[in-house]
Formats: C-alpha cells, structure tokens, sequence
C-alpha cells in the first residue's frame, strides 16, 4: 500500500508526480471527496493533499510552503493531520511553515473574505481540496498530509477572471478567461499579477515533490506502517 497525492489542478498534478506517488485531480470539495473515497477504496493507505493555496497569515508571500498541523472548517471543526507524516515531510521540506490550513467550498476571493477567515480560525492558508480530503481520511481510519504553496496572499484578491477560468477537471479554460477580460479589460493587471505569483507558488511546488526523498516511500507510504489507523498512534 503506498499513499496518493490529491490535486485540485492538472498542473498541480503533473507537478505532484515527481514524487513518485499516485496522483489524482479533483477540483472543488465534492469533487475532492468522491476522488478521495476512491483512492482508499483502491487500496491507498492514505492521501496528501497538494497543490496552491490562497494565504491567510499576512507574512506568507507567493511561494511560501505551508505543512498543515491541522484542516479547520468555516465552523472551527478541526482535524488533526497525521503526525508521522508530518514529520518526514518537515524534514524533506524545512522551509515550509507549519500551520493550520482552512478548508472552504468557495474560494476566498476578496482581501475581506481571507481576513474573515483568519480571524475565524487563525488559519495560515486556505485551499478547497484539503477538507474533503482530511474528512474522508478520517471516515476511514485513515492517515493524511496537506502541503500547500501560497499563490494569491492574504492582501491580494483574486480577479473574478481567474475564478472563471478553471473547468471542472482542473484544466484552464482559456475561453473563460478571456470572455470576462472582454467584459472588464481593467482586470488585466491583476491576472498578470496573478499569474506573476502563481509562477512562485508553482517553482515552489516543483522544488518540494522533488524533494521527497525516495526512502519516505519504504516501509509503507511516508514511513508509515500500512496497517496502522489514525486513531492507533499516540
């Protein structure tokens, strides 16, 4: 049994496979949670959920690293990420900042929705996959990880174009993109900026897939022993 990796964008995805897990994409909450049942259903031992994320804590800057302590809903429910496995991952991986990542169903588009967030849930990072992923985890026995790259930080808002422009398997629909811009051409700036600091994120997601070195994968998924459940580690 080995884990799987969840993304929410194909371009998250191909990214994930340097790591040599499985990979799947599913882009939003439900579609996240359907992907998830399946992956356990098929036999992986658990999941991690990687790719971008929008940022909470205002000192995280486009392509900071976030290794989740715990996922916390908008209601302050919280669930606790494996910590064996964040373990191996903090050592493959010590510039990422350890912190609790928000999961929500809709993205936080504006500067005001990520400030509601934060002070809500004092959340460093949020992102629309990891949730549904923690809660099936969870449903199951089983164990889970999310790493997650700071794309749009908590002082910017995301262009009502770029929310348009994501289909629903996780592939830009350029289409999309460019029917708003003819409708609002002032929201130019911001895609670039956008695309600017999604280019951050991204590099720093292909730094830390890379990194995972091989020996995380020995002796079951991440160090882990596969026949050892969530609620059995200390």
């Amino acid at each position: 049994m080995a884990a799987a990796i969840l993304t929410g964008m194909a371009l998250e995805a191909r990214l994930a496979r340097r790591s040599g897990l499985p990979v799947v994409c599913a882009t939003g909450d439900a579609a996240a949670m359907v992907a998830a049942h399946r992956l356990l259903q098929g036999g992986a031992c658990g999941i991690v959920s990687f790719g971008i994320a929008g940022g909470l804590a205002a000192d995280l800057r486009p392509g900071a690293l976030v290794l989740a302590s715990a996922v916390v809903d908008e209601d302050g429910a919280t669930l606790e990420a494996c910590r064996p496995w964040r373990d191996h991952l903090r050592k493959a991986l010590p510039q990422a900042r350890s912190g609790v990542v928000v999961g929500a169903r809709i993205p936080a588009a504006t500067v005001g929705d990520k400030a509601r967030l934060r002070a809500l849930t004092g959340g460093a990072a949020v992102d629309l996959e990891s949730l549904a992923v923690a809660r099936v985890c969870q449903s199951w026995g089983r164990p889970f990880a999310v790493l997650r790259a700071v794309a749009d930080p908590a002082w910017r808002a995301l262009p009502t174009a770029a929310l348009a422009g994501l289909d629903g398997e996780g592939r830009v629909a350029p289409g999309a993109v460019l029917a708003r811009l003819a409708a609002d051409p002032r929201q130019i700036v911001a895609l670039g900026r956008l695309a600017w600091d999604l280019g951050h994120a991204l590099a720093a997601l292909r730094r830390a897939a890379g990194a995972i070195p091989t020996d995380l994968l020995g002796g079951g998924a991440l160090g882990l022993d596969p026949a050892q459940r969530v609620r059995d580690m200390a």
